[in-house]
Order: structure tokens, then sequence, then C-alpha cells
């Protein structure tokens, strides 16, 4: 009897995914506009990374916890709380709580997301192609702002920027490809399921 309210309650909530995706691939484009040159680092994209980078996404893996998702719930959760943490990177020592974060440091804190990341891809190539593709852009993005960080070079940190609009779009896509697809009840936007 347990077990039928398990698999029950499994069937009636709905996919988190998509909250998750949406929340990490618009915050990253908006971020990643800046990283590119386009505007300054403002107020719009630290209220993006509290809210929809980061509660959202933690909201997200929450849910996917509730769905035995160990996945999402360890993606969701750490991506929700990486821009909670790049957000109060930038605001703590505005409000006088610690030194502003060098470019070395910040070049090992994007280092250590990278490897985190490229691990989570291992684990994209048992779940599909979409994923692989976000979460291998995503390693590249992380990667390339380490080491534009570390090495000070403008030109790498805007390579950076324009990768990571790119791997925003992806994840917008991995988005709404579920949600379109249950929508429709059928494959409207293909994801490449692993078989």
């Amino acid at each position: 009897m347990e077990k039928d309210k398990k698999v029950l309650f499994s069937e009636i909530t709905a996919n988190p995914a998509p909250l998750g995706l949406m929340g990490f691939g618009m915050t990253t484009i908006l971020l990643n506009i800046h990283n590119a040159g386009f505007f300054s680092l403002n107020a719009m994209i630290l209220a993006m990374g509290i809210f929809y980078g980061g509660l959202a996404q933690v909201v997200a893996g929450i849910m996917e916890f509730k769905k035995n998702n160990t996945f999402g719930t360890t993606a969701f959760t750490s991506y929700g709380f990486f821009w909670l943490s790049l957000v109060a990177l930038n605001i703590l020592p505005m409000m006088g709580y610690g030194e502003a974060a060098d470019s070395l440091s910040m070049a090992a804190y994007l280092f250590m997301w990278g490897l985190f990341t490229f691990f989570m891809f291992i684990g994209t190539l048992k779940i599909n192609r979409a994923l692989q593709v976000v979460f291998g852009t995503l390693t590249l993005l992380f990667f390339l702002l380490a080491i534009g960080n570390f090495t000070g070079s403008a030109l790498i940190l805007t390579i950076a920027g324009y990768e990571g609009i790119f791997c925003g779009f992806t994840a917008i896509y991995a988005a709404m490809a579920q949600v379109l697809n249950e929508v429709y009840g059928k494959t409207v936007l293909p994801i490449g399921e692993v078989k």
C-alpha cells in the first residue's frame, strides 16, 4: 500500500525541470549579455540572480527531491545556490561584509563550479541530448570564465559571454521542449532521449 502511494504521488506531481531550466536559462543569458559587454552588472541581473536563477531553481530542486530524482535535486538546488552566492559575492562587500573577491579567488570559485558541472555533464549522458548540450556548454562557460579571471583576459571573458548566451538559450529550449511536448502529448520539440 505504501509503495502504491509513492507511485500515485509521483504520477500527480508536475515536472519541475522546466521551471529550473527556465530560471537557469534566462538568468544565464542576462548575465552573459553583460559579460559580452552590452551593459553593466546592474540591479536587473542581481534581482534575476536572487529570485529566478536562485530561488526558483531551489524550489525546482526541492520538487525534484519529492519526485525521487537525485540528478534534478542536485542540479537545481546547487545552481540555485550558485546564483544566490554569486549575488552575495557582489553585494556583501558593498554592505561592508568582507572584501570584494579578487580575480584569483573568482577564478577558483568558477573553476570549482566548472568541475562540478563536468561531473553533472557525465550524468546527462544517460538522460537526453538536450541536457547534454546544456551541461556541456555550461562546463565550457565556467572554465572560460575561470581562465578569463585567472589571466585577466578581457577577450576570453567576452568570448565566455557569447558562449554563455548560447548556453542559456539551450536551457530555455530544453525547458520549453518539455512543456510543449507535455501539453500537446507528442514531440513538438525533440530532446533526443537516450535509449
